[in-house]
């Protein structure tokens, strides 16, 4: 079961997950990051360190949040993989602190 990057991400797009990833599955469009469920090892590593707590395991999305799972299955094939972190874009936003989009 792979994990999924949810709403939270939008706009805010922190990407401390992208460093700690040991199989480089995050990709990014515009102002959000993806996960590649077939590249993904469930090794949790990403959890923890999103600071908007946009990641989740599939199996435990937010019912408000379950169309991310399809839309980051469908996204990753479009986007560029990410390896390396990079400025947040949103960090100055109140939406983009953390607990600010909590389930």
């Amino acid at each position: 079961m792979a994990h999924v990057v949810c709403e939270p991400c939008v706009g805010c797009k922190y990407t401390d997950c992208v460093e700690v990833c040991p199989v480089n599955c995050f990709y990014e469009i515009d102002d959000r990051l993806y996960i590649h469920p077939d590249e993904c090892i469930d090794c949790t590593a990403c959890v923890p360190v999103c600071p908007v707590e946009a990641i989740f395991v599939e199996g435990d999305v937010p019912e408000k949040w379950k169309g991310w799972i399809a839309e980051n299955r469908d996204k990753v094939s479009s986007a560029a993989n990410i390896t390396v972190k990079k400025d947040p874009l949103g960090k100055d936003k109140p939406e983009c602190q953390p607990g600010a989009r909590k389930p």
